[in-house]
Formats: structure tokens, C-alpha cells, sequence
């Protein structure tokens, strides 16, 4: 490896910290083949069924690319699409596939895809790393969260993101979160540090996401049609909303030490929450299987295997984490 390389790698680690480690190995362990056996599944039968719709991060030539699997059957015959995506979220026939431009200041290509995943519409390039994306359960708008400066948000209050609501039809550009008014206990938030990340999507109007200022983070409430974002609760980050819209997966931070999170369920309607049965920090945006099994992605401990994998845990707190997909990342559960 060249100094040139070495320095890119130096870049990435400091600005990125431990959520992108495990990519970087990913890559360098790219260059062993995978063998074409690992991919029996056929396209057109995956895509005809509910499907979960995944980064596929085995080493070998196709590591990257998109990949599918049956819901009823995840740990089965894999079957591979054409694009290659860093981060990636499908909802019925449209899927956001975020694109790495790289270099030492790398942009994400935001593009959108339709069922035959051709690019039916690119945004204009987001500045950053890609961290977070999702649709609307209609399709009609999409999410984008891309960190800018810092090193994620281990530390809130030292980075900068961008999170940004586009509507998937038209050319009308996307409405930035800085843009709405904070409202945290009756009050306005209008400090500099505000942060916002990981929306999930209600309807074609209403969303939930993360809000960060102070040191401090919340799960907020947000509608476009006022760009208002109310608190509801804090120490809620990268919410995803259950497919019933009763409940909320998420990952706190609580007591535990920097730059490591608890995965857990908020009832929307009482407030409670339970932590999950998975002991190992989680640092993702869940993604729901069904109404009673969160799914999230994992990079692997062990720093002499490259790679991650996706896992299940049932959302009421009991049983144990379960392996669901190896070589995944980015996980979408099409219905």
C-alpha cells in the first residue's frame, strides 16, 4: 500500500471513527472471489415476492452490489441486482441507492431507481458520508442524512450533518431540516449546533427523526406542511417506525460509553420502552421485519474478518439476537 493510500485510509478513520472501520477492511478483503455459487437465486423470482433488499458486503468481485433475498426465507439462495450502492433503501418499485464518489473529499450520488433499476433521477451530490436513507411507505418522498464535518455523531455538538426530505416526482429541490423550527419543551431551539438525522417515515407528511443540540438528543416529531419539528422524548437516535406506526426502533445512549448505543422500542402511545435482547452496540438505523422483529446491520468484531452481517431480535425485549443474512448491510424489507 502506497503513502498515498495509506494517507486516504488515515483521512477516512479520524473523520469517520469506528462506523466505517469495518468497510474499510471490507474492501481490503475484496480482492478473495467469491464463488458464483453464493448467488443461486433468481432476480425475477425474489422480486416477485416480499423481499428484504440489502448491501451485499461478501468479499469477492460482486461485494457492493445490491442483493435480495425472500422475507420468508432470509438466510436463502441470495440473488444479485445490478447496482452497487453504499447505502441503499427500496419501497415497492422505487429504491434510493447512494453512490460513493470517493477521494479525499468524498460526495454521495443520490439516485433513484425504479423496478428494472434503471436511474430514473439523480439528486444533486451529497457532500459527506452517507449515513442514513428511507422512503415513505407511498414511494413519493425520500430522506437523505449525510455527516459533513466531525466524526459522526459519537459526540453531538462536534459534527454537522445534512438531512434533506425530496419529493420523488418532479425536479423541486429538497427541503432541508436546518430550514424547520425546533420546539424542545414549548421552546424554540435556534443554537448553531442543531443536528438532525435518521427520518422515518409516517406518510406523505408526517415523519419522526433524531434532533441533537446541546449535547443533548430527542426523537422529534415533524410535519412539511408547517417545517416544524416538535421533542417528544430524549435520548432517542436513528428511529424507525414500526409497520403498524405504533411503536418506535431505536438506539439510546443512556449511561453507556462514548460512541456505543442500546438498541430498544418506544409505544408511541404509552411511553414505555424496552431494551432489546441484543447486548452488543448497535450503531444503525433498524429496520422492521415485521411488526414483532427488528432487523439491524452489524459490522463484524473480529478486525481480522472484514465484513458485516445482518441480524433479527423480537421487538417485546425477549429471546436472543439471531443472525439473518451474512455479508449484508442496509437491510430493507419490501412488503
Amino acid at each position: 500500500m502506497n503513502v498515498r493510500i495509506l494517507g486516504v485510509v488515515a483521512v477516512l478513520v479520524l473523520s469517520t471513527g469506528g462506523a466505517v472501520g469495518y468497510v474499510l477492511r471490507e474492501h481490503a478483503a475484496g480482492a478473495g472471489a467469491t464463488p458464483d455459487r453464493a448467488y443461486p437465486g433468481d432476480l425475477a423470482s425474489v422480486s416477485a415476492a416480499p423481499r428484504i433488499v440489502f448491501r451485499n458486503t461478501l468479499a469477492g468481485a460482486e461485494q457492493g452490489r445490491l442483493a435480495m433475498v425472500p422475507a420468508s426465507a432470509p438466510s436463502g439462495a441470495r440473488a444479485l441486482a445490478p447496482p452497487s450502492c453504499s447505502r441503499s433503501y427500496t419501497r415497492g418499485g422505487t429504491t434510493i441507492c447512494l453512490a460513493t464518489s470517493g477521494g479525499l473529499a468524498p460526495t454521495y450520488r443520490v439516485l433513484l431507481l425504479d423496478r428494472q433499476w434503471r436511474t430514473t433521477r439523480e439528486l444533486a451530490s451529497v457532500p459527506g458520508l452517507s449515513s442514513r436513507t428511507r422512503l415513505s411507505a407511498d414511494g413519493t418522498l425520500l430522506a437523505t442524512t449525510a455527516f459533513v464535518t466531525g466524526d459522526s455523531y459519537n459526540s453531538p455538538g462536534q459534527f454537522s450533518t445534512r438531512t434533506t426530505i425530496t419529493r420523488v416526482r418532479g425536479d423541486e429541490p429538497g427541503v432541508d431540516l436546518e430550514s424547520f423550527t425546533l420546539l424542545v419543551d414549548g421552546g424554540v431551539v435556534t443554537a448553531a449546533d442543531r443536528n438532525f438525522w435518521g427520518v422515518t417515515f409516517a406518510d406523505d407528511d408526517r415523519f419522526y427523526a433524531t434532533a441533537a443540540s446541546g449535547g443533548r438528543t430527542w426523537l422529534v416529531e415533524g410535519r412539511l406542511s408547517t417545517r416544524r419539528l416538535t421533542a417528544l422524548r430524549p435520548d432517542v437516535e436513528c428511529p424507525s417506525l414500526s409497520p403498524d406506526g405504533t411503536r418506535v426502533a431505536f438506539k439510546k445512549h443512556g449511561d453507556l460509553p462514548a460512541g456505543r448505543w442500546r438498541l430498544s422500542v418506544l409505544d408511541l402511545r404509552t411511553g414505555a420502552v424496552v431494551e432489546l435482547a441484543e447486548p452488543r452496540s448497535v450503531d444503525d438505523q433498524a429496520e422492521w421485519l415485521d411488526d414483532d422483529t427488528v432487523l439491524y446491520g452489524l459490522g463484524r468484531v473480529d478486525d481480522t474478518e472484514a465484513g458485516s452481517d445482518v441480524w433479527a431480535v423480537p421487538a417485546d425485549g425477549t429471546g436472543a439476537p439471531r443472525m439473518v443474512i451474512e455479508g449484508a448491510w442496509s437491510p430493507s424489507v419490501v412488503r
